[in-house]
């Protein structure tokens, strides 16, 4: 599974408006809605919600991964943002999050689930695919970016 197809171009958004955890859930989810053609916001929000109740998904210094499982997709689906302020994200280390990976996969799907988590946090090893994906100004461009990082994770 490569994170490329999961975060498609129209599936990520530069500049997000949100403030806070609630509301760039809602935004981000917006967006996913809207470019993927998915009617299930409710259910989409509702799963996010829930597993970040158990534990914030703000992992490392700027990153946030909020996910969940969920009928409302037939495979593994996702919305990137950035965030150029910063967005107060109750995050593990207190500061705020720039970058957020967000993804849905179907309830059955933990295997390809677990790969998809364990694909970004080899990426998010190199700071430099952080920094990077934190200068672009466009979808396509954030895109390039992740899909020259997976090539270099591949080419080792």
């Amino acid at each position: 599974m490569f994170l490329h197809e999961v975060y498609r171009p129209e599936c990520i958004k530069v500049d997000l408006e949100s403030e806070d955890k609630d509301e760039v859930f809602e935004e981000l989810t917006d967006h996913f809605c809207v470019a993927a053609k998915n009617g299930g916001r409710e259910e989409l929000l509702r799963v996010i919600r829930e597993r970040e109740a158990k534990m914030s998904t703000g992992i490392r210094r700027g990153i946030a991964i909020p996910h969940g499982k969920t009928g409302g997709v037939s495979e593994v689906a996702g919305a990137l943002g950035i965030s150029r302020k910063g967005i107060d994200y109750d995050a593990l280390d207190g500061e705020p999050v720039y970058i957020l990976f967000m993804f849905f996969s179907p309830e059955h799907e933990t295997e390809s689930h677990l790969r998809l988590l364990q694909r970004l946090a080899e990426l998010l090893d190199n700071p430099q695919f952080y920094t990077e994906l934190l200068a672009q100004t466009n979808s396509q461009d954030v895109h390039r970016i992740i899909k020259k990082y997976e090539e270099i994770l591949l080419a080792q």
